[in-house]
């Protein structure tokens, strides 16, 4: 039996014994939108919009790693607006942060707000302290992107479960191998697997995963309804990142640790945020909760230009926004309107080895 052996174990192997002498071992592509249908439809496979067996394959991966039912969409983002359209209605109350990734609050001020329903934002290092009273959902992203900040998912999931509130969980910067907000007590986990699960900047997908069929019962008739679907290219592609994601994860990690770690003596260096760092004021509650800290360290330089210079001067950045994938990049995050300091820089570890990567970063810091 596989189940006593990791997740990424069982990912790795879940088609190997279910083939047939002959089968590929590789996934295969499905590209069609239609299937042999005579007599009356049975199943998923009748119109790809229901269903698609490369997609299905890698929802069921997913599900190994989440140990939960998993849906694919197309993107992060549109993983997040299923879960808000199946489930608020005008006059619901929701619960968002105020300081994570800014295009969740951007739809629900664009289409929820003005369609009656309530959102109250709130800072991820607050949401402990958040009042949820009346709330129909929450939605938490720790750690923040950018500036990483991070909130107690146990304690958030207990406030939630006494006030009735659905707790959703963005857990893009960690992913489940670092942090496992499901285990932690949130209701619905998502993902931008654009970023590390994926892995090689070259697909957007998303996810919702759940314990709960009746939370996402309404998610997948939301996304049938609204053809909120993923190609079967783009799902073998998410298959083929996702069969390395734990090494992926573990120099990724390794990098912005040492990175972050040669960082914090600058003094030409301020407001370093990593988690993993023992003097980060979200260290506590990060290393209670997480097993991993993510690729991503953020700090500032004394303005927009020393920023600028410093990711151009760097030999092994690319000056790219997002993050998860195997290059290093990083980008000045006041381009995009968050509310950070002109010098704010997020810069996102790839898998480059560590000593060239803290070389590199200390090197850059040097002026032209």
């Amino acid at each position: 039996m596989t189940e006593k052996y990791s997740p990424i174990s069982r990912l790795l192997h879940h088609r190997t014994k279910r083939l047939q002498k002959g089968e590929p071992l590789a996934l295969p592509i499905v590209a069609s939108t239609i299937y042999h249908l005579p007599g009356e439809p049975q199943g998923s496979h009748f119109y790809s919009r229901y269903g698609n067996p490369t997609v299905e394959e890698v929802e069921a991966e997913i599900g190994l790693i989440e140990d939960a039912e998993a849906i694919l969409f197309p993107s992060g983002m549109a993983a997040i607006a299923a879960v808000f359209y199946a489930h608020l209605k005008p006059g619901d109350r929701v619960v968002v942060h105020a300081d994570g990734y800014y295009n969740a609050r951007a739809l629900l001020a664009e289409q929820f707000a003005s369609k009656g329903v309530e959102v109250v934002a709130v800072p991820t290092a607050a949401m402990t302290g958040a009042d949820f009273t009346g709330a129909k959902l929450a939605l938490i992203e720790t750690p923040s992107n950018p500036g990483l900040e991070v909130c107690d998912i146990a304690a958030v999931a207990a406030k939630c479960r006494a006030a009735g509130t659905i707790l959703v969980a963005d857990n893009t910067t960690a992913t489940p191998l670092c942090q496992r907000p499901l285990d932690l007590g949130a209701d619905i986990s998502v993902m931008a697997d654009t970023k590390a699960m994926a892995g090689h900047s070259d697909i957007l997908a998303g996810h919702v995963a759940s314990r709960r069929p009746e939370l996402l019962e309404a998610v997948k008739s939301w996304k049938r309804l609204a053809g909120a679907i993923i190609s079967p290219f783009d799902a073998y592609l998410l298959h083929r990142g996702m069969e390395t994601l734990e090494l992926r994860i573990a120099r990724a990690n390794a990098n912005a640790l040492a990175v972050a770690t040669a960082l914090s003596g600058d003094p030409r260096v301020t407001n370093l945020r990593y988690p993993g760092l023992i003097g980060d004021s979200a260290h506590a509650v990060a290393r209670h909760q997480m097993t991993g800290y993510g690729p991503i360290v953020s700090f500032c330089l004394e303005s927009r230009d020393a920023a600028e210079g410093f990711i151009r001067r760097h030999p092994l950045l690319a000056a790219a926004t997002s993050f998860g994938g195997v290059h290093s990049a990083a980008e000045c995050r006041i381009r995009w309107g968050d509310a950070v300091p002109e010098g704010f820089i997020r810069m996102a570890c790839g898998i480059e080895p560590v000593g060239d990567l803290v070389t590199a970063t200390l090197s850059a810091l040097d002026p032209d």
